[in-house]
């Protein structure tokens, strides 16, 4: 398992945040959106563990050569307007 870092911002309110995740080794070399669902996997189960959350996912684009990959959706949760989000996510040892 890798560590890697998403760097959020949240589009309405201007917050941002890092967070760091484990993920297999090869994650890098997988689809924008698979990669995206990975974090987003993470969000659910340790940043909002305690409600339902979901994503709209409306780009997400893998830059070649630096391995890094920019998504920009909006986050769904149970008991708060959608969130607009744009996230950066890569390997943590080149964040």
């Amino acid at each position: 398992m890798a560590t890697y870092r998403a760097r959020m911002i949240d589009s309405a309110t201007g917050a941002e945040g890092s967070y760091d995740f484990e993920a297999p080794d090869d994650l890098l070399s997988t689809t924008p959106v698979r990669i995206v669902r990975t974090f987003m996997e993470h969000v659910g189960k340790d940043l909002f563990p305690h409600q339902h959350v979901d994503y709209e996912l409306n780009v997400a684009l893998k830059h070649s050569g630096h391995d890094i990959v920019t998504a920009i959706g909006a986050l769904v949760l149970e008991h708060t307007p959608t969130l607009p989000f744009m996230v950066m996510i890569s390997s943590k040892k080149s964040a």
